[in-house]
Parts: C-alpha cells; sequence; structure tokens
C-alpha cells in the first residue's frame, strides 16, 4: 500500500480536516488543526507531504519520527498540529485496513465510555447558570466555564466578586456533587491567580484549568499550596518534552493535551502514559469537530488515567456547523447519563460525508480569536 495524495479541507466554524489516499481505494481522515492558524497548519502538512507521498502508511511510528525529527527546526504548534492531522489519518487508514478500531492496535480498550463535560461559556458572563441548569437537564454530570473577563496583573476585586458570583450561581443551581470546571484561559496574572483560588476554594470545584500560562510553570507550587482544589492545564503544550518539566515539577493533577496539536495518536499516548507515571489524571483538550472527537476517544479507550474528555456539541464556536454536521453515522457519538461511547467501527470509527466537506470548503473559514483590551488600551490575554 502506498501513499498518492494528501488533501486539506478548511471547514466551517473554524477547522481543517485532511484526507490521506492510497493506491488500494482506502482512504484516512485527521484534524490538524491550531484555532485561528489553519491555514498555516495547512501550508505545513502540504510541506511535509512531500516525504509521505509514494510511502507506506503503514509505518506509522517511522513515519512520526522522520516528520517530527528530519527537519531539524521542531515543535511549536503549527508543526505539531500538521504532524498530528497527518498521524491521526494514518492510524484510520490503518485500521480500516485491518476492520478493527485504532483501539485494538493500541492494545484493546481498558472501558467503554468516558465521561464528558459541556462548555457554557463565561467570556462575558451572562446566564451562565441557567446554561449549566440546562445541561445537567441533558443528562451531562459536569460543565467547564471561563473564569472571568480580561484581567490585569493587579485588578480590582469588583472583578473577583463577579468570578465568585457567576461560579456560586452555578453551584447552586446544580447543586453540591455536578462537576464545574473553571477555566482561568491563561488570562490571569499569578497575583490575580493567587486571590482566585484562595476564594474558590468554597466551591468544590473539579479543577482550575490554566491558572497561569503554561510558560510560567514555575509559580504553580505557589499557587498550588493556596488550594486543595486539582490544577489542569496542557492545552499549549505540544510534545512529551514540553510536558517533561511540568510533570517533573509535581504541582499538576490533571494534563490537557490535545491530540489535535500535540503529534497526534502516537504522541499523545506517549504523554499520557508519562503522567500516568506521575500519577497523574489525563483530560483531553478537545473543543473541535467530529474527527478530531473520535481520535481523543480511542487514545481515552486506552489511557487508564484518563477520567473525562472534552467535547465540543452545542459550543458557541459552532453556529454554522456543529461536529454532527460532516459524519454520515452521527450514533457513533452515543451520549448517556453524563457519557460518550467508545467508538468501535474500523480506524477511528467515523465516517466523513466527503461531499458535504468539500462543499463546505469551498466557504471556508477565516476564524480569529478575540483581541482584548484592558482599560488603559493595552493588551490583555484571551
Amino acid at each position: 500500500m502506498k501513499i498518492t495524495k494528501l488533501e486539506t479541507f478548511l471547514v466551517p466554524p473554524r477547522w481543517c480536516f485532511l484526507k490521506i489516499s492510497t493506491d488500494e481505494g482506502i482512504v484516512g481522515w485527521g484534524e490538524p488543526v491550531v484555532e485561528g492558524r489553519a491555514a498555516a497548519v495547512a501550508a505545513m502538512v502540504e510541506e511535509l507531504s512531500d516525504y509521505l507521498v509514494g510511502t507506506d502508511p503503514r509505518r506509522i511510528e517511522d513515519h512520526w519520527t522522520v516528520l517530527y525529527r528530519g527537519g531539524f527546526y521542531r515543535g511549536g504548534p503549527i508543526h505539531m498540529s500538521a504532524l498530528a492531522g497527518i498521524d491521526q489519518a494514518l492510524w484510520d487508514i490503518k485500521g480500516k485496513a485491518l476492520g478493527v478500531p485504532v483501539h485494538e492496535l493500541l492494545g484493546g480498550k481498558l472501558r467503554e465510555r468516558i465521561k464528558v463535560y459541556s462548555w457554557i461559556g463565561g467570556d462575558r458572563p451572562g446566564d451562565t447558570a441557567a446554561m449549566a441548569k440546562e445541561r445537567a437537564d441533558l443528562g451531562f454530570s459536569a460543565i467547564k466555564m471561563n473564569a472571568s473577563e480580561e484581567m490585569q496583573f493587579i485588578d480590582n476585586h469588583a472583578k473577583v466578586d463577579g468570578v465568585l458570583e457567576n461560579v456560586a450561581a452555578i453551584r447552586e443551581a446544580v447543586g453540591p456533587n455536578f462537576g464545574i470546571g473553571v477555566d482561568f484561559h491563561g488570562r490571569v496574572h499569578k497575583p490575580m491567580a493567587k486571590v482566585l483560588m484562595r476564594e474558590l476554594e468554597r466551591y468544590n470545584l473539579m479543577f482550575i484549568e490554566e491558572p497561569v500560562l503554561s510558560e510560567h510553570y514555575e509559580a504553580l507550587p505557589e499557587l498550588a499550596g493556596l488550594t486543595s482544589t486539582p490544577i489542569a492545564l496542557g492545552e499549549r503544550l505540544f510534545s512529551r518534552w514540553d510536558f517533561k518539566p511540568i510533570l517533573e515539577g509535581g504541582y499538576v493533577d490533571i494534563i490537557q493535551p490535545d491530540p489535535s496539536h500535540s503529534g497526534g495518536i502516537t504522541e499523545t499516548r506517549k504523554i499520557a502514559a508519562m503522567a500516568e507515571a506521575y500519577d497523574v489524571a489525563l483530560a483531553l483538550h478537545c473543543p473541535l469537530g467530529p474527527i478530531a472527537l473520535a481520535v481523543n476517544l480511542q487514545i481515552d479507550a486506552v489511557a487508564y488515567n484518563a477520567f473525562i474528555q472534552e467535547q465540543s456539541l452545542g459550543i458557541h464556536y459552532n453556529q454554522s456547523n456543529d461536529i454532527l454536521d460532516y459524519i454520515t453515522n452521527p450514533e457513533v457519538f452515543a451520549y448517556e447519563d453524563g457519557f460518550v461511547t467508545i467508538p468501535d467501527g474500523p480506524g477511528l470509527g467515523v465516517e466523513i460525508n466527503e461531499d458535504y466537506v468539500r462543499e463546505r470548503a469551498e466557504i471556508g473559514h477565516r476564524w480569529r480569536n478575540p483581541i482584548w483590551r484592558h482599560a488603559d488600551g493595552s493588551f490583555a490575554e484571551w
């Protein structure tokens, strides 16, 4: 079997899909994307295709190694996301060629389903309590929300009070046993993170995500001492080498690599195993499309430390298209009682509606994240 062609499709709302074709008619799909930099990732896929065309798609580990190490310069969001989508598609091909799901090739699943959470916003706090109650009524047992609006290095306590009031309203709406993840989104600097983490302790959160940006991981020992709430981060880390100092530091309880950013199935499974060795939980990041979700679930199936899965059904980014629009077997994502079933179909387990993908790729997208500014006019982290 030989690879004959790689094609990328930028599709609404903000995704990039990859199709890898072979001379035996078996095709694989991946989702290589950095939100807001989709065209750059697609260009990187095209550059990497020079090596892949004409090779055997089944040599996944070798291809990953060459595509990572063979260009001399390596790592970062664009390179690792392009490599991620390629790796995903190669696993899809191999599973389809053998007639088994990817998790079977990874040793067989150790769970039948995994808990999921739903995202309810919080960037500009509104009626998030009602949204959380709505998700609970739909059967979800956990949600995640952004903590705050823009926040200066040192900000006033009205901002802090706003966060606390929002979280308190959600806790009251959903009860004491509902999971609430609060994402600081890297927009909170260490001085205010110290205040917020101490004050949020009373609400028994599921986790606090990105209390500071990952590049400020040296602050985590101080922050961890202020709370018993589990600390999560990792969506902006892209390889096992990026995660190594985080895990060695011992102050992160949950890692959140994104298999569409962190080198695909091959690399993310290794990251998950590293975390397990440090007794750290896994909650894969996935505010993306159906291929990405299918990839995440294949890893969840075999990662012992996976405990919950992000998914984007109904997320506010998906107004033009949602995750079920691009597949012909939407039943594969069987949500029930706050869980989703692990797909068992060949490869990644999703069947792509290629005609619709091509139709929507004609429209495409140029999604960009918001640019925020503080009251003084200076840039604010989003």
